[in-house]
């Protein structure tokens, strides 16, 4: 049988709260705030309001999804060259685009300049919807 014995990282005897005065924080606090010196805390409603456009400048990953279907494991296998695995969406149905993987709204396939674009259709009801420029 092992025998556990009691390791501390240090005793009650280590620690020493006769130097801490809470009352001189309480006092360091009200100092700053009378003097206009710059608080850690700053009340929610005191906070100034920021230009939005800095966010308008993010990357972002659009992406149109077709469609998608679960398959077992053992039928992707056997899948090969020529192999037709069916979707859940209909022909002609609107494709869903993502946002950084979130939806954002539906759209169809377009052709411009010889590259494949998208035409939205309609916009998910999005937080981003309400952001004001």
């Amino acid at each position: 049988m092992n025998e556990m014995t009691d390791v501390n990282a240090f005793s009650e005897d280590d620690l020493n709260f006769d130097d801490l005065d809470l009352d001189q924080l309480d006092d360091d606090v009200e100092a700053s705030q009378e003097s206009g010196t710059a608080s850690p805390f700053i009340p929610y409603d005191e906070v100034p309001s920021r230009d939005i456009n800095f966010f308008k400048k993010i990357p972002v990953t659009v992406t149109l999804e077709v469609s998608s279907t679960e398959v077992s494991l053992g039928e992707l296998m056997k899948a090969g060259e020529g192999s037709v695995i069916e979707l859940d969406k209909l022909n002609g149905e609107p494709l869903d685009v993502k946002v950084n993987g979130s939806l954002m709204g539906h759209a169809e396939v377009v052709v411009v300049n010889d590259k494949y674009g998208l035409r939205l259709i309609d916009i998910v009801d999005s937080p981003l919807n309400t952001v004001e420029s």
